[in-house]
């Protein structure tokens, strides 16, 4: 993923490279970036394909809730669809929330962990979100009139936590069986290039859709999973099992690398979490109104098909594989 931000675009002069792109302050900047990152041509995502949020967009939006929710007392919970909460009953989240005090927030995989404790009672409280496939999470002033597709609404006070979820895809329950099943982190010292190298071994899936079992590594989604086979120069519809050695091994690094370098450009923009002004898909929630004329996102592969490769200009290649959108190069990619 590639963020450009033009003249006028204030972000601390800060400069961030990665193997799978760069994020740049200034058009000066871009201009010494190095023979890396030459011959890339704009390329613009007016209807990007945005599916369910994957790891670098669900880590931001909790980098993003957690300072703003920590020390907040629910004061209030009210459900207004109770589907999300599967298969926790209304009663249940009321009561196990009311009166709670937020202690943190994390990610696991592409699940939001909320930790909250009840006065004068043991233990703590795990709320897990799921952002699905349309869903926010943000906070707004309590005056503020709640966006048509809210399903579940806390009340803090001052403001109120709003989960909107137009599809009602995403999860807000106190169940935690599907985080419980995930695989490690992929910074975790338990996704090793030797694990991942057994764990590919046993598998005769497609590489891409075996980088999608959240029980191998937790948190990669369709896009990133195409952008890390095109950094690793591996073709999606290669057998898991015929990835040799050295070519996992450079998996492994274009996997954290790709979703460090997400998660980094992710960070230094004003995105609209709320969704209030107009929707540019922009990082999945969109720039904040006004913004969005500083930034254009970039991908390697995804979304592109048709389009030149910045590698060797053949033509991008979309095909279908378990259900989702894979896009490669088949020049690049073998």
């Amino acid at each position: 993923m590639i963020f450009y931000v033009r003249h006028g675009g204030d972000q601390d002069g800060k400069s961030l490279t990665s193997l799978s792109g760069v994020c740049l302050t200034t058009e000066d900047t871009a201009a010494c970036a190095g023979n890396a990152f030459r011959g890339l041509e704009p390329v613009g995502f007016p209807g990007r394909l945005r599916g369910v949020p994957e790891l670098p967009e669900v880590e931001v939006l909790v980098r993003h809730l957690a300072p703003l929710l920590r020390g907040k007392v629910v004061r209030g919970v009210t459900v207004r669809k109770a589907k999300v909460l599967r298969p926790t009953s209304e009663r249940a989240l009321g009561a196990a929330l009311t009166g709670a005090k937020f202690l943190g927030l994390s990610r696991r995989g592409k699940y939001l962990v909320f930790t909250l404790r009840r006065k004068g009672r043991a233990g703590e409280v795990t709320v897990t979100g799921h952002l699905g496939m349309t869903g926010r999470m943000f906070l707004q002033p309590k005056a503020a009139p709640l966006p048509k597709h809210a399903v579940v609404v806390l009340g803090l006070g001052a403001c109120n936590f709003v989960y909107e979820d137009p599809r009602q895809f995403g999860r807000f329950t106190l169940e935690d069986a599907a985080v419980r099943a995930l695989g490690p982190e992929p910074w975790d010292a338990a996704f090793s290039v030797g694990a991942f190298t057994a764990a590919l071994r046993r598998s005769a899936q497609a590489i891409k859709v075996k980088l999608l079992d959240q029980s191998l590594v937790a948190g990669i989604g369709n896009i990133y999973a195409s952008e890390a086979l095109f950094r690793a120069g591996i073709s999606p519809k290669r057998a898991a099992r015929r990835v040799k050695a050295a070519e996992v091994a450079r998996l492994h690094a274009a996997i954290r690398e790709v979703l460090a370098e997400a998660i980094e450009c992710g960070s230094t923009i004003p995105l609209d979490f709320a969704g209030g002004g107009k929707r540019d898909g922009l990082f999945y929630y969109g720039a904040v109104e006004g913004q969005s004329q500083f930034y254009q996102e970039r991908l390697r592969v995804y979304d592109r098909a048709g389009q030149p490769c910045v590698k060797c200009a053949a033509p991008i290649q979309r095909l279908v594989q378990a259900a989702r959108s894979t896009f490669f190069c088949p020049g690049c990619q073998r």
